[in-house]
């Protein structure tokens, strides 16, 4: 159980899994179901889930400074895209009409300079390119990109919540709670390929993209993004293929679709979301009926639902596999004396 991909299933409270106490302010399922760390160089951070863009409200400010600023009053004008004063976009130059923004799905290129509030520039990314709304990037940017026009450079104001939050990034360097300001200029945007045509290792480098980002919101707490980026590794990875590939590469996308399910359903119980945490262990253990993990999660769902007797058999089961694992013993015990 070293898969740093995964989540460790050992460091649980086998008393606050099978009776469901909470201790302070820490939930149920919050003790040591965390991922192992990533590198320092993975960190990466995101707000909450996406909120609705809707057609933002528009405030009139003071200007910016810059030299592409087009004359109209169009510059003169911020969208305020929330509604809440904290994601706001003005236009510096225009693009080429309504007609050509991208939509969500679809691949886009930007460049993009990042600065702090005050104007110090902590990164610039001539040619960033991400999937839109597949939550790729910080919010800000799925939010405002999707708002512009092709050509168009705009200067985004980020509340520290739709970049990089109270916990910073290491790359980009950003410190904790750090306010933005994002300077944007859509360069590209085409439709995404058709997984049907990818050629295998394609598949299998997209689908791992998506699942290390899920691996980054999990880290950070974001659950809910988490789940998402998962799905979207799982789409890639059980796609159907007009491509040959071999046994090797079937195995190959196994491996991350089972890495995948496993990972959702620790995100699934951190959201309480028992009966999908419960059909992502089904699904990992139809494929390998002794993974160790889908096991425990299996035993430590049922049992959050009282299902005792199916609890201590799933974590016998995984016992059965690992003898040498106190934990996994620890926790038949519990379900015993319940």
């Amino acid at each position: 159980m070293t898969d740093k991909e995964e989540v460790t299933a050992a460091g649980d409270n086998p008393e606050m899994i099978l009776t469901g106490k909470k201790s302070g302010k820490a939930l149920l399922l919050d003790s040591g179901e965390d991922f192992d760390m990533l590198d320092d160089d993975e960190i990466d951070d995101d707000p909450p889930p996406l909120e609705d863009a809707g057609g933002g409200k528009k405030t009139k400010k003071e200007p910016a400074e810059d030299q592409d600023a087009s004359p109209s009053s169009l510059v003169d004008e911020w969208m305020d895209i929330l509604g809440n004063g904290q994601l706001r976009k003005k236009v510096l130059r225009a693009g080429n009409g309504p007609d050509s923004r991208p939509t969500k799905g679809q691949n886009v290129v930007i460049h993009l300079k990042t600065s702090l509030a005050d104007g110090t520039l902590i990164e610039e990314q001539p040619e960033l390119s991400f999937t839109l709304g597949d939550g790729d990037v910080i919010q800000a940017l799925d939010l405002t990109v999707q708002l512009m026009e092709m050509g168009e450079k705009a200067l985004v104001q980020a509340d520290a919540k739709y970049a990089y939050g109270a916990l910073g990034s290491l790359a980009p360097e950003v410190l904790p709670s750090a306010d933005l300001a994002l300077e944007v200029q859509l360069l590209d945007a085409t439709e995404a390929p058709d997984l049907e045509l990818l050629s295998p290792q394609e598949r299998v480098a997209l689908a791992g993209q998506k699942r290390e980002r899920g691996n980054v919101y999990y880290q950070r707490g974001d659950y809910a993004f988490a789940v998402n980026s998962y799905g979207f590794a799982l789409q890639i990875t059980e796609s159907s293929s007009k491509v040959d590939i071999s046994p090797e590469e079937e195995e190959e996308l196994m491996d991350i679709k089972v890495k995948c399910l496993n990972n959702m359903a620790a995100a699934q119980l951190k959201l309480d979301h028992y009966e999908a945490a419960l059909r992502s262990c089904v699904s990992v253990l139809a494929h390998q009926p002794d993974n160790i993990k889908a096991l425990f999660r299996k035993g430590k769902v049922l049992a959050l639902q009282g299902e005792y007797a199916d609890a201590i058999r799933n974590l016998k089961m995984a016992l059965k596999l690992e003898p040498s694992n106190k934990f996994f013993l620890t926790s038949t015990r519990w379900c015993h004396i319940l």
